[in-house]
Parts: C-alpha cells; sequence; structure tokens
C-alpha cells in the first residue's frame, strides 16, 4: 500500500499554485502574490479604458461612416455611457462587498468586452447607441472591486504605489488604443478595431477568474493596527454606507474636485484626435505614432510620479492628498491652454504632454484616501460612489459639454468651433482646485481617518 500523503508537502503545492498562503490566511501576501494581482487587475484596466476610448480614438471614421454629429458623439461617449457605467457601478459595488470580487471583475469583464465587439457590428447610430451603453454597464463592475482587491493586498504605506502602477491602465489602454486603433482603421476599417479588441476582452475574462484568489478582507489593516487576526468584518449595509459617504467632507469633496478634473480630462480626450485631425492637421498615421507616444509618456509619468509623493508625503501630513492634485491642476492649466492654442500639431502635442503629466495627480490620490478613509467591508461600494460622482460630471457631462459646445459654436458660423469648445473648459481647472483646496484644509484639521467612527 503507499504511504498516506504528506499534508505538509500538499500544502506548499498547493500555496505555490494559489500564491496564497491557506494555512496562514491572515499573514502578509507575499511578492509574488501581489505582483500576480496587480499585473492581471493593470491589464484588465488597460482593456477596460481601450475598450472606452476606441471611441473618441476612431472619432473621425465613424462620422464620416454612420453620418453623427459633434454632440451625438459627445452623448455616445459621455451621457449615454455614464448613465449605465455610474449608477450600475453603486449595486454592483455592494453586490461584490458581499460576495467574491473576483467573480464579479471577470463577469463584467465579459460583458463588456462582448459589447465593444457589438459596436463593431453596429449598422447605425442607434445601434452604437446600445451598443455603447452595454460596454458601460459592463464596465461599471471593472474598477471598484479592483480598487478592493489591490487595498487588501498591499499594506497602507505601500498602496499609493500600488494604485499608481494599477492607474498606468487608463495611460497605457490609451496609448495601445491609439497606436493599433487608428492602425487598423488606416490599413482596414474601423469596426474591425472594436471587434479585435472585444475578443481579446473575453479571453482576459478567463484569464483573471484561473489566476487571481480573492484576498481576505480588512486583513492587512487589522496587522498593521496591531489588532491581530480578529473577526472578518461584518457584511456593509447598502443605504448606511452610501449615506455615511455622501455625509463624510472628506469623501464628497475628493469625489468633487476628482470630478470637476474629469470634466477636462475626459472632454479633453474624447475629442483630442478629432480636435488634431481636423484642426491642426494631423492624420491617422501620425496619431498612432505621435499622439500614442504623448498619452503613454505624460499621462503614464503622472500616475507612477504621483503614487510615489502621495506615499511619501502623506506619512508626514495626511492633507497631501489633497495639496498635491491642487499643486499639479495649476501648473498643468497654462499647457493646457497652449495646447489648444497651438498653431501645428507638433506643437501641440509638446504642450499636451505635460498638461497630461500634471493632470493625473488627482487619481490615485483620491482612490487612496477614501479607500483608506472606510471600512473594509465599505471599499467596494465606496469606491463605486467616488467613480459616481466623478464620473457622472467628468466622464458624463465632459465630453457631451464639448460636442454640444462645438455643434453650437459651428452654428454660430466658427470654423474652428472645436478649439473654442476646448477654450471653454479652463474654467474647471480653478472649479477643481478650489474643492481640493478646501479638501486640504479639511485634512489638516481632521488628522485622524473617520473610518473608526
Amino acid at each position: 500500500m503507499f504511504p498516506p500523503p504528506d499534508r505538509s508537502f500538499m500544502q506548499r503545492w498547493s500555496q505555490a499554485l494559489t500564491g496564497v498562503a491557506a494555512a496562514g490566511a491572515h499573514n502578509p501576501p507575499s511578492r509574488r502574490t501581489q505582483t500576480v494581482m496587480l499585473v492581471t487587475l493593470t491589464f484588465v484596466y488597460v482593456l477596460n479604458f481601450l475598450d472606452r476610448q476606441l471611441l473618441g480614438i476612431l472619432a473621425k471614421p465613424i462620422q464620416d461612416s454612420l453620418h453623427i454629429t459633434d454632440g451625438q458623439l459627445g452623448l455616445i461617449g459621455g451621457l449615454y455611457f455614464a448613465f449605465f457605467y455610474c449608477f450600475i457601478a453603486i449595486p454592483v459595488g455592494w453586490f461584490a462587498d458581499r460576495t467574491n470580487r473576483v467573480n464579479v471583475l471577470s463577469l463584467a469583464c465579459a460583458i463588456w468586452s462582448a459589447a465593444t465587439a457589438a459596436c463593431g457590428m453596429s449598422a447605425n447610430y442607434t445601434q452604437l447607441v446600445i451598443a455603447r451603453m452595454t460596454v458601460g454597464f459592463g464596465e461599471a463592475g471593472g474598477v471598484p472591486p479592483s480598487y478592493a482587491l489591490i487595498t487588501d493586498t498591499f499594506p497602507p504605506g505601500e498602496r499609493g504605489t500600488a494604485l499608481g502602477i494599477y492607474n498606468l491602465g487608463p495611460p497605457i489602454g490609451a496609448a495601445i488604443g491609439i497606436a493599433f486603433g487608428a492602425s487598423i482603421a488606416a490599413a482596414f476599417d474601423w469596426r474591425d478595431a472594436f471587434i479585435t479588441i472585444g475578443v481579446i476582452g473575453i479571453v482576459a475574462a478567463v484569464v483573471v477568474k484561473l489566476t487571481i484568489r480573492e484576498p481576505e478582507r480588512g486583513a492587512l489593516d487589522r496587522l498593521h493596527s496591531g489588532e491581530g487576526q480578529g473577526a472578518a468584518p461584518a457584511k456593509a449595509p447598502f443605504i448606511a454606507t452610501i449615506t455615511a459617504f455622501f455625509r463624510n467632507p472628506v469623501l464628497l469633496l475628493a469625489s468633487l474636485g476628482s470630478g470637476a478634473t474629469q470634466f477636462v480630462t475626459y472632454g479633453l480626450g474624447n475629442f483630442a484626435v478629432l480636435f488634431l485631425m481636423r484642426e491642426k492637421g494631423m492624420t491617422l498615421n501620425d496619431v498612432a505614432i505621435w499622439y500614442a507616444l504623448v498619452v503613454a509618456m505624460g499621462m503614464s509619468g503622472g500616475m507612477l510620479v504621483s503614487g510615489r509623493i502621495i506615499d511619501r508625503f502623506t506619512r508626514q501630513s495626511r492633507a497631501a492628498y489633497a495639496v498635491a492634485p491642487a499643486i499639479s491642476l495649476a501648473a498643468a492649466m497654462p499647457f493646457y491652454l497652449l495646447f489648444v492654442w497651438a498653431p501645428d500639431w507638433r506643437l501641440a502635442l509638446v504642450f499636451l504632454t505635460v498638461a497630461m503629466f500634471l493632470n493625473y495627480f488627482y487619481l490615485s490620490s483620491s482612490i487612496a484616501l477614501v479607500q483608506e478613509e472606510v471600512r473594509p467591508e465599505e471599499r467596494v461600494l465606496s469606491g463605486a460612489l467616488l467613480l459616481l460622482v466623478m464620473n457622472f460630471i467628468g466622464l458624463g457631462l465632459g465630453p457631451t459639454y464639448v460636442g454640444a459646445a462645438s455643434d453650437y459654436f459651428a452654428a454660430q458660423g466658427h470654423e474652428n468651433s472645436l478649439q473654442i469648445s476646448l477654450y471653454t473648459m479652463t474654467p474647471f481647472y480653478l472649479v477643481a482646485i478650489f474643492f481640493f483646496v478646501l479638501l486640504a484644509r479639511r485634512l489638516k484639521a481632521e488628522p485622524r481617518f473617520a473610518k473608526a467612527k
């Protein structure tokens, strides 16, 4: 007869396969576990943002094919998309806080990827609207669970950097989308880009399910605070969590400041390629190379640098969560104006690189603040509420406003209607700075986190 199996060996083998210490669930995750988690989630976020940005990247050929106006384009990329993306995120966040967050993320990735492929099959404006709304429905379950998974995998003091790396998803996704989408559209057809990216996303959904294991909620916070193993956190109440979020001045100011910032970044992002092609003379081939490089360097640099700055300076003062984005936005505003003004696309891209670098300091800062401000069992829903506010203002209203303003100025006889429309977004920089200054003052007055209240 065979000897009984060596249980300790089997346990170590299981741990090596999963990257999770099953026998010591309260031990900090290994670096391998953290790396696998972060790389996988970042890749999914790349696809998430790539799917979202394809519409803006391929705006010109889509307009030529489906005969839609700037205003209609703004509604598809803005209000129509954001309505589902923002509001569906709330019940999804509540559900993910009470169930397996990895399963929610995997299913969401499959839904938005299938809908992205459907965008490439749209024969008219109505079909494209329905497909984009479905993309928004799926993407609502992508980011909030990922925020919470990262927070429960990395201890306090490392989360700013980890979230900064995770937030490389948007610039990498945008850069790949620009390079890939513009190249495909130039060589073949804009529809092929949507279908190809959709198929890749469906495969990624399977990879998420097979690769990532659900971490224990709040275990690292209890270890960091010296509470030891403790009991598992209770399920977060839905209405009470929403009420507490909007009654907390810190969370509300962070959300409003982020929303005002995204009004500019999404308004610009959805129309930058169309603006550069129509009013600055770029071609799709130019966009595929040079604009992709600008997005990759500018946005990625801002995400990485801001994460390190937050981790360093918040150890000294909690107000750094607000001071960093306030300063960066004040510095970004003149470069944004120079980008819109520049008479040549080459000079415009130089100014845009600096503006993009400085525009994105707010993101890792606000996410890290919200995740550390609330209890572990409230993190997914609170992350969804942050996205609700900032994306409804930024993603929902920013592109919608730019498109409508461009149509208005065109009707008044202005040939450079899109340029004028982009100029009129400048005051939102001041609005965002105002909210972050108020947040900094609040954080200085309340040095202790509110999650214990």
